[in-house]
């Protein structure tokens, strides 16, 4: 069976989302309801096996994503990407904040047509309501393999909250999170 479709056994979809540092991605996720993990990798680019020193570089084609494996049951795909686009800026291609490069850009990588669709049809209400001051960048894209980033990338917030990286660029992320989506927060 490929992971990258629901999983008819343990009843879980998969979202890869990229929307900048990994970091900022996966600590919203681990914390919210219904995701049963976030894990942070590489995805959309041609060099196998990379590693974050090469990711840096910008020149294996990845970005830096998170696979979010969850329980639809709990958390509608709708839900996720409406905490994505909550969480990062898609108007600005290549770039979150001081991160700049294409391993910093706003892409979904979409694993099946419903999830496709959902996609657009978000970004299109997104657009319609004029709810950011630009045009939306986020590139929809089929899931392609995704390379998990080193251990030392996983849960990187949580063993890190101190780290001023993570104090003023993940933190602002985790509390809009919170004030937004109450209800699905795990916290």
């Amino acid at each position: 069976m490929n992971d990258s479709t629901a999983n008819r056994e343990t009843a879980t979809e998969v979202a890869t989302l990229g929307g900048g540092c990994f970091w900022c991605i996966e600590g919203v996720y681990s914390r919210m309801r219904g995701v049963i993990a976030a894990e942070s990798g590489y995805s959309g680019g041609h060099t196998a096996n990379p590693t974050y020193r090469q990711i840096c570089g910008g020149d294996t084609g990845h970005a830096e994503v998170v696979r979010i494996t969850f329980d639809p049951a709990v958390v509608s795909y709708r839900d996720v990407l409406e905490v994505f686009f909550t969480v990062h800026d898609p108007t600005t291609p290549n770039r979150q904040g001081n991160d700049v490069g294409t391993q910093y850009r706003s892409v979904i990588f979409h694993h099946s047509p419903q999830q496709l669709a959902i996609a657009q049809a978000l970004i299109a209400e997104l657009e319609a309501d004029k709810v950011f001051p630009a045009p939306i960048v986020t590139a929809l894209l089929p899931a392609t393999s995704f390379y998990m980033a080193e251990v030392y990338h996983q849960l990187y917030y949580s063993s890190n909250a101190d780290q001023p990286y993570c104090q003023y660029v993940v933190a602002p992320k985790l509390e809009k999170f919170r004030r937004k989506f109450a209800e699905l927060a795990k916290e």
